[in-house]
C-alpha cells in the first residue's frame, strides 16, 4: 500500500510547483547532502525539513533543520540549528557521526556498540573529543561497556561508513544549476484539483477555491430544507454533490393531516422504489416506539410524517395507530419496492407496533459495505463521501451529553429538516451506489443474493432472541463469587498482607513494593504495569502473579456473563435479543453486539460451563452448523502443500495433525492445548 502511494506523493510535489530530484542509485540523504553543500558553497542558507537525525549532521551556519512533524499534535515545530543540534543531543553537528556510530541507528540497522546509550556516547565524546580519540583510549575504559567497546573495534568503521551522509555525489547529469533546475515553479491548479478530489483531500480543495464534498456552501444547514415552527417546509437550495448539474432545491413536507397523507400515499403507490425511514424514541430495536416516519420516491423531495411528538405547543399530528393501518397495506407488501438505510432496525420498530415489513429491495449500508467493506457505512460519512452533502447530526437537533432530548421532544419543524432528509438522502445514495454493484455482476451476485437475504434472515433471529436458562447462570454466578472470595484468601496470605486486588496502585506496592518483584514493563506515568502480560510473565516464576490471574480470569466470567446475561433477559419474550451487524467485519464475518454472543468463552470450564446456558425450549434442539477449516482449504489448494492436501484427503482434523508435526507426537495423543497452539 506505501509502495503504490509514492507516484501519487510525486504527482503531488510536481503540481505544487516543487521541483523534484530522484536520482537511481543514490539515497535521498546524500542528494539532501550534496545539495546543502553545494548551497553552502555558493552562500545560500539551505532549510533541511526532516525528522531524521541523522541529517543533523549537515547542520551548520548556513544549515538548519526544520521537524514540521514535532508539532503535529500541536506543539511547537521543532527548529535546529548549531546550538539546538547541541541541545538535543549534547553534542554538535560535526560530532553526530561519532555519537551515531557509538549509539546505533535502529532506523538504518546499525547496531551500535551494545549497552552504550546517549549519555555513555556524550560522555565519552566529551572526555575524549572525538570517536578515534576514544578508540584509542578503549583500553583503558573499564567495566562492561568498555569490553563492549573493545569487540566492537572491527565494526565501528563500517558502521560510522553507514550513518554518514555524503556531501559529495556527482549530481550533474540531473541538475544543470541550482539556479534553475531548483527553481520554485507555479502550482498546476487543475492538476491539484484533480488529486485532490481522487484523494479525498477536501480542506486543500476549499483553499484551492473548489466546492468539496462536505462543503457548507449552502450554509448552516445545507442538505436540508428549511421548516418553520408551524411545520410547513420552506425550499432551500443545496449542492447536489457528485453528477448533479448544480445546487438543487429541497421540497420537504411535514404531513399533519389525512389529504397530504393520502396525497402521498398515491405518490408511493405509483412508485417503482421508496425511501423509507423512521424515528423512534430508543436505538434499542425490542423496546423502540415510533414518533415518525419519512418518505422519498426522488432525491430532494420527501415527507415526514410524525406521530408521536409529545411537547408543549406541539401541534395536533394524526395518530400512530391510523397511520400504521393506511400505510400497512404497502409497509407489508412484498412487490412494493422499498430501500433504506439498516431497513433490519426499521423491520424491528415496525414488527414493535404489529406491522411486518416486506418488500426490503435495497439497503444503502449494505450497497456502501458490498463497495467499500474498510470504510464507515454511516448515512452522514456516506452522504459526505458519496454525495458531497453535509447531513444534520442527531446532535444538532437533538442535543448531545447529559442535555440529550428524545426524539419526542424534538420540535416537528426540526424533525422534518431532519427526518425528511434521512429518506431524501437514502434514495440519492441509492441512486448513486446501487449503479456501481449493477455493472459488476460479480458484486450484484453478493449484494442481491447474500447481503439482502441475510438481512432478512438476521432480522428474524434478532426477533425470536436466545434462550438462556438464567436460573443455571445466577447459580454459576454464586459458585464463581465462592471461587473468587477463596483466590482473594491466597492472594492476601501469599502477599502478607490485605488489598484490594481490584486496584493496579496497591497491586504494584505489594508485588513490586513489598514482595520486590522484578518491573516488567512501566506505564505512560512511570508506574511498573500490573496488566495480564505482565502477570503472565512474573507467573512464570511467581504464585502471587498466578493467583491474580486466575482471580481475574474468573471476574471477568461473572461480570460480562454470569451477571449480565440474566438482567437483559427480555421480559416479554423471556429471551436475550443480540444485534448481528452485517458491515462490521472487513472480512465478511457477521458480528453481535449488545450483548456479544460472539465471545463466550470455551478455553476454561469455568467459561464452558456458561455456553450449557444456552438452551432450547421443550421439544427443540439446537443445532451447530459451521464452515470446516475454509481458510486452511483454500491455502491447501492454493499452496499444494503435501502435508495439509493429505490431512484434508485422509479426514484428519488438520490443527491436530499439524500439533503432532510440530511436537513430534502421534495427532491420537495431542491435547485440546497443544491443538490449540497448533
Amino acid at each position: 500500500d506505501l509502495v503504490r502511494q509514492i507516484p501519487l506523493i510525486h504527482e503531488m510535489v510536481r503540481a505544487l510547483g516543487w521541483p523534484l530530484v530522484t536520482i537511481e542509485g543514490i539515497e535521498a540523504d546524500d542528494v539532501i547532502g550534496t545539495l546543502a553543500a553545494e548551497a553552502s558553497r555558493q552562500g545560500m542558507k539551505t532549510v533541511v525539513s526532516t525528522g531524521d537525525k541523522d541529517l543533523a549532521q549537515l547542520v551548520g551556519d548556513d544549515v538548519v533543520l526544520v521537524n514540521t512533524m514535532a508539532g503535529r499534535d500541536g506543539g511547537p515545530v521543532e527548529r535546529l540549528d548549531r546550538d539546538g543540534v547541541k541541545a538535543k543531543f549534547g553534542v554538535p553537528p560535526e560530532r553526530i557521526v561519532d555519537w551515531l556510530t557509538l549509539v546505533g541507528d535502529a532506523v538504518d540497522n546499525v547496531p551500535g556498540v551494545d549497552k552504550v546509550g546517549p549519555k555513555t556516547a556524550v560522555k565519552w565524546l566529551e572526555q575524549y573529543g572525538s570517536l578515534d580519540a576514544i578508540v584509542e583510549h578503549a583500553d583503558a575504559i573499564g567495566g562492561a561497556v568498555g569490553e563492549n567497546l573493545r569487540k566492537a573495534l572491527d565494526w565501528l568503521p563500517v558502521a560510522r561508513k553507514l550513518v554518514t551522509v555524503k556531501t559529495d555525489c556527482d549530481l550533474s547529469a540531473h541538475i544543470a544549476s541550482i539556479d534553475e533546475s531548483l527553481d520554485l515553479a507555479d502550482e498546476d491548479t487543475s492538476a491539484l484539483r484533480a488529486l485532490f478530489e481522487r484523494c479525498e483531500f477536501r480542506s486543500w480543495l476549499r483553499e484551492l477555491g473548489a466546492p468539496s464534498n462536505g462543503d457548507e456552501a449552502a450554509g448552516a444547514g445545507a442538505g436540508a430544507a428549511a421548516v418553520g415552527a408551524d411545520g410547513d417546509a420552506q425550499p432551500r437550495e443545496v449542492s447536489g454533490g457528485a453528477g448533479d448539474a448544480g445546487p438543487a432545491t429541497l421540497d420537504y413536507e411535514t404531513v399533519l393531516d389525512d389529504e397530504a397523507l393520502e396525497r402521498w400515499i398515491a405518490r408511493i403507490e405509483a412508485a417503482e422504489l421508496v425511501a423509507f425511514d423512521t424515528e423512534t424514541t430508543s436505538l434499542d430495536p425490542m423496546r423502540a416506539e415510533l414518533v415518525g416516519l419519512s418518505l422519498s420516491v426522488e432525491p430532494f423531495a420527501a415527507c415526514y410524517v410524525p406521530v408521536g411528538h409529545r411537547y408543549a405547543g406541539a401541534p395536533a399530528q394524526l395518530s400512530r395507530e391510523h397511520v400504521l393501518q393506511r400505510l400497512r397495506g404497502w409497509l407489508e407488501d412484498p412487490a412494493r419496492a422499498k430501500v433504506g438505510q439498516n431497513l433490519k432496525y426499521d423491520a424491528h420498530v415496525l414488527e414493535n407496533h404489529g406491522v411486518r415489513l416486506a418488500g426490503i429491495a435495497h439497503d444503502t449500508l449494505l450497497e456502501s459495505y458490498v463497495l467499500e467493506a474498510h470504510r464507515n457505512h454511516d448515512m452522514d460519512s456516506l452522504a459526505d463521501r458519496h454525495l458531497g452533502r453535509r447531513t444534520i447530526t442527531y446532535q444538532e437537533v437533538a442535543g448531545k451529553g447529559a442535555s440529550q432530548i428524545g426524539f419526542e421532544q424534538v420540535a416537528i419543524g426540526q424533525a422534518t429538516r431532519y427526518a425528511a432528509e434521512d429518506a431524501d438522502v437514502t434514495m440519492h445514495l441509492h441512486r448513486t451506489l446501487y449503479p456501481r454493484i449493477a455493472e459488476n455482476e460479480r458484486l450484484d451476485r453478493i449484494y442481491r443474493d447474500i447481503e439482502i437475504p441475510v438481512s432478512i434472515v438476521l432480522q428474524r433471529m434478532e426477533r425470536v432472541g436466545v434462550l438462556i436458562d438464567a436460573e443455571a447462570l445466577v447459580r454459576q454466578s454464586n459458585e464463581l463469587g465462592r471461587k473468587m472470595l477463596e483466590l482473594e484468601r491466597r492472594a492476601v496470605d501469599a502477599a502478607g498482607q490485605p488489598f484490594n486486588l481490584n486496584s493496579p496502585k496497591q497491586l504494584g506496592e505489594v508485588l513490586f513494593g513489598k514482595l520486590g518483584l522484578p518491573v516488567v514493563r512501566k506505564t505512560a506515568s512511570g508506574a511498573p504495569s500490573t496488566d495480564e502480560e505482565v502477570l503472565a510473565k512474573l507467573a512464570e516464576d511467581y504464585p502471587l502473579p498466578r493467583i491474580l490471574l486466575d482471580w481475574r480470569a474468573l471476574s471477568k466470567l461473572k461480570s460480562t456473563y454470569t451477571d449480565k446475561l440474566p438482567k437483559m433477559v427480555d421480559a416479554r419474550s423471556g429471551r436475550v435479543h443480540t444485534s448481528y451487524s452485517q458491515a462490521v467485519a472487513v472480512t465478511g464475518r457477521l458480528a453481535s453486539s449488545d450483548p456479544n454472543l460472539q465471545n463466550i468463552p470455551v478455553r476454561t470450564a469455568e467459561g464452558r460451563r456458561i455456553r450449557e446456558a444456552f438452551v432450547a425450549p421443550p421439544g427443540a434442539r439446537i443445532v451447530s452448523a459451521d464452515y470446516s477449516q475454509i481458510e486452511l482449504r483454500i491455502m491447501a489448494h492454493i499452496s499444494g502443500d503435501a502435508n495439509l492436501l493429505r490431512a484434508f484427503e485422509q479426514g484428519l482434523d488438520v490443527h491436530r495433525a499439524t500439533a503432532g508435526e510440530i511436537f513430534g507426537i502421534a495427532p491420537s495423543e495431542v491435547s485440546a492445548e497443544q491443538r490449540r497452539y497448533a
